[in-house]
């Protein structure tokens, strides 16, 4: 390997690989689980709050494992946690659809719950998303916060997915004058609104763009408490042909153009995907000037 290898946003030159080889070499009896928390260790891989980013690092390894540069020990299927999902019959009696059809202001003040995985709040949002999003639900990885939105009689009326950036896309980079180093370092500092719900038995005028408000106001907040570290502007991305994005719009989103409608594995330009409009939010005035500058 003569050029540095770039794994999960991490440079790796040939020296480091040739030690790591030998890292896990001497360590046979370790699982790859304690393999990526001890990398953590070793490395100083942590998050701005501390805790070792060891799905990153898990991540990581595995995609060294698969092009073959590192080995792996075999998977200890028998060590795997499982966890019950809750059968379907039983989430459909716990979750019974009340049709909400009242005006805004009968309904106010909206409560704003955050899912703690593992908890019921946490399973009804996974059973709202697979359920009745267009786009479905299969859990989630890294930094994500999960809301659910209930009207003052506490009915369940929406809920919001906010995750990680995505990697690349033309028209925001424009937008933020980001060099490839400061996209590599700051995208952490950018969440992406994945999913936005209203219940398919709610019909309530004005209420999308109500939620949406309520939450940007709180997640830079929200998001420092649970990571350690803030964000600075929210995007999302909108299927052109299926929404008009009304709700970002009345909330002041930005829109900064389409997607190309070609996914990052079209490498031959032949797979056709949805064109999406991109929307973004600052949640500081300063934005530009957090997310394009490179600490040294």
């Amino acid at each position: 390997m003569k050029e540095p290898l770039v794994c999960q946003g991490r440079e790796v030159r040939a020296t480091e690989l040739l030690c790591l080889q030998e890292w896990i070499a001497d360590r046979p009896s370790w699982s790859r689980k304690r393999l990526a928390r001890e990398l953590c260790l070793k490395w100083e891989w942590r998050t701005p709050n501390g805790r070792v980013k060891d799905f990153a690092a898990r991540t990581f390894l595995l995609k060294l494992h698969q092009q073959g540069l590192v080995s792996l020990p075999p998977v200890r299927v028998s060590m795997r946690r499982h966890r019950l999902p809750t059968a379907p019959k039983q989430m459909e009696q716990m979750v019974v659809p009340v049709p909400v059809n009242e005006g805004l202001n009968q309904l106010t003040p909206l409560s704003v719950v955050l899912a703690v995985p593992g908890s019921c709040d946490d399973r009804v949002f996974g059973h709202y998303l697979s359920s009745h999003h267009y786009l479905g639900f299969r859990g989630t990885v890294g930094e994500n916060l999960k809301y659910l939105v209930r009207d003052r009689f506490d009915r369940d009326l929406a809920c919001m997915l906010f995750g990680s950036a995505a990697w690349k896309t033309a028209p925001r980079d424009k937008f933020l004058g980001w060099t490839d180093s400061a996209r590599q370092r700051n995208l952490n500092f950018i969440t992406n609104n994945t999913r936005f719900l209203i219940l398919p038995w709610v019909r309530v005028p004005h209420m999308a763009s109500h939620i949406l408000g309520k939450i940007t106001r709180r997640l830079r907040v929200d998001w420092q408490q649970k990571y350690g570290h803030p964000v600075h502007l929210v995007e999302t991305f909108v299927q052109s042909d299926l929404f008009r994005g009304t709700c970002y719009r009345a909330t002041n989103w930005l829109w900064v153009g389409q997607t190309s409608g070609r996914s990052r594995q079209d490498r031959h330009h032949s797979l056709g995907v949805p064109v999406k409009d991109i929307y973004l939010y600052p949640l500081v005035s300063n934005f530009r000037e957090a997310l394009c500058h490179v600490h040294p």
